[in-house]
């Protein structure tokens, strides 16, 4: 997104949205003038200007600066996101608390003189006020801090193996029980770690894949030079047919080139809009949708042109609604990730707005469509009801 774009369409709804925290959650439960007021509101901005600096530190900082930077600045943005929401969700419970507790002062309370309203009831007390404002605060902010914490938990943890059988009708016999491991979003960023890249390494070799399949989004935002220690784990995986990978659209942002030449150099070989032959099927791959922009989009005819009609034809292509081409040209199985299964609540709930598929398995006509939830996270890192996954694929053949 351009720097225009950003002023124009994110800006605003981010400042009414902290404009609203501000509100809820400071102005409401303090006083005017204090120290207290003073304090929250400066960290307020504060965590709002990291907000806003994190996403761009990530692209032109050093790691250690990004990261320093990224931590704050990306937890806030899914802090302030479930804050945001919890506040909402007690706009509704505000009224009802302010209404029980008049009543009970009604009820135990002697009325004095002036403290009565024109209907003859008692009105809203100054200090009953600042209670439910306070109350509902408290709740918000402990919500949001929980999601936030375990969302954080399940994302920076350790990924799930999930295993499937997909069965293909034009599969070789031969290769019946071709273990593919599918590999996506792995977004390395300034937040992550080279452990984690070697945890997911020795997990996919744990399972004895005969070929291993990166989706693309294996870089987040960055250089080589400032990311690449933390990729070269990937060096290390083992299997007999190889490990490939395909671009995604973050690759396309950071400079495609320099990470295509990257993991060719780990041993990985990128498909770019071609296809290799293997044990029973072949394999093809396509550049994201998004090179397009940069002169390198994806040409199906040179990927998929030509396809035998008796033989299998597996293709890796990072976004979902690539399959759309691939029914057209008969592929038999698309890979795909982009999508995060969603990442967050309640986005999960959304992006099969723009997506074909958002997780899982489907079949459009003839060609089946598989989307990973990925292992890595886009910004913020927590993942709410979303786990991270490593998917473990059996190829099973269906002709005899």
């Amino acid at each position: 997104m351009s720097s225009a774009l950003f002023v124009v369409l994110v800006l605003p709804p981010l400042a009414a949205l902290h404009h609203y925290v501000w509100r809820r959650m400071i102005r409401d439960t303090t006083t005017r003038g204090s120290r207290t007021r003073r304090a929250a509101t400066a960290l307020l901005i504060l965590l709002g200007v990291l907000l806003v600096a994190a996403p761009p530190g990530e692209r032109m900082l050093p790691k250690p600066l990004a990261s320093a930077l990224g931590w704050p600045g990306f937890l806030w943005m899914a802090g302030i996101l479930y804050l945001g929401i919890a506040l909402l969700a007690g706009e509704a419970i505000r009224p009802l608390l302010l209404r029980v507790l008049r009543r009970r002062a009604e009820r135990v309370a002697p009325v004095a003189n002036g403290e009565r309203g024109k209907e003859g009831r008692i009105t809203t007390d100054p200090s009953r006020r600042l209670f439910v404002c306070r109350s509902v605060a408290l709740a918000a902010g402990a919500a949001a801090g929980a999601a936030v914490a375990s969302g954080a938990r399940t994302a920076l943890g350790p990924p799930r193996l999930e295993r499937i059988t997909i069965p293909l009708s034009r599969l070789d016999p031969a290769a019946h029980g071709f273990r593919l491991v599918l590999l996506g979003d792995l977004h390395i960023n300034a937040l992550s770690g080279r452990g984690r890249t070697a945890l997911i390494v020795d997990m996919i070799n744990a399972v004895r894949p005969d070929m291993v399949a990166i989706v693309g989004d294996l870089v987040e935002d960055g250089d080589v030079a400032d990311l690449g220690t933390v990729a070269e784990p990937l060096g290390e995986l083992r299997a007999p047919h190889g490990s490939f990978f395909v671009t995604g659209n973050h690759e396309h942002f950071s400079g495609a080139r320099q990470w295509i030449d990257f993991v060719g150099r780990l041993g990985i070989r990128t498909l770019e809009n071609e296809r290799v032959s293997l044990p029973g099927f072949d394999l093809a791959g396509v550049n994201d949708v998004s090179g397009e922009e940069y002169g390198e989009g994806p040409d199906y005819e040179a990927a998929l042109g030509g396809l035998e009609p008796d033989r299998a034809v597996i293709l890796l292509a990072h976004q979902p609604v690539q399959v759309h081409e691939a029914t057209r040209y008969g592929v038999d199985l698309q890979l795909s990730g982009h999508t995060h299964g969603g990442q967050l609540w309640p986005f999960n709930h959304l992006v099969g707005l723009a997506n074909p598929t958002v997780a899982g398995l489907d079949s459009y006509g003839d060609t089946q469509l598989f989307v990973t939830r990925g292992t890595g996270f886009w910004g913020p890192p927590v993942r709410l009801g979303v786990p991270p996954e490593i998917n473990v694929i059996d190829l099973a053949a269906t002709r005899a």
